[in-house]
């Protein structure tokens, strides 16, 4: 059996997690959401063995989508991309502070944050920077 691991990569255009689902709902509604990307994973066997892409947002990682597949795009400049197909659901894990980075990142399965508790998972997002600050001093 193959050990999943997941992606990490940055939320450009939402400032939070509630942000991104509403925009990923209006654009795809209950269809997988696409991101596409420039680069094919070479790790897609881990990846889609139970991977997730984790969305880091202003310097945090606040949520997850589970990964189920990836397809081919030709762009319009004749350019090989790869879509990485995700579930709807948008999981919101324990934020976590991250250093900017370009493109996306493999995240080793034991470096994920938790999911947050599901009495938890519908509270209101705090603001990425305080939600940082927090995971800075070790509260979550």
């Amino acid at each position: 059996m193959v050990e999943y691991v997941n992606l990490m990569k940055l939320c450009v255009g939402a400032e939070s997690p509630d942000e991104l689902e509403r925009w990923q709902r209006q654009r795809y509604g209950n269809a997988p959401r696409q991101h596409v990307t420039r680069m094919w994973p070479k790790r897609e066997a881990e990846l889609l063995a139970g991977g997730s892409i984790y969305w880091v947002f202003k310097g945090t990682m606040l949520a997850r989508q589970k990964l189920v597949g990836l397809e081919e795009r030709i762009g319009t400049d004749g350019i090989r991309r790869c879509a990485l197909l995700l579930s709807p659901e948008l999981v919101r894990v324990a934020a976590v502070p991250r250093r900017p980075f370009q493109g996306w990142r493999y995240l080793a399965r034991d470096d994920a944050p938790p999911d947050l508790a599901a009495e938890r998972a519908h509270d209101d997002a705090l603001p990425p920077d305080l939600a940082a600050k927090l995971a800075e001093m070790g509260l979550r």
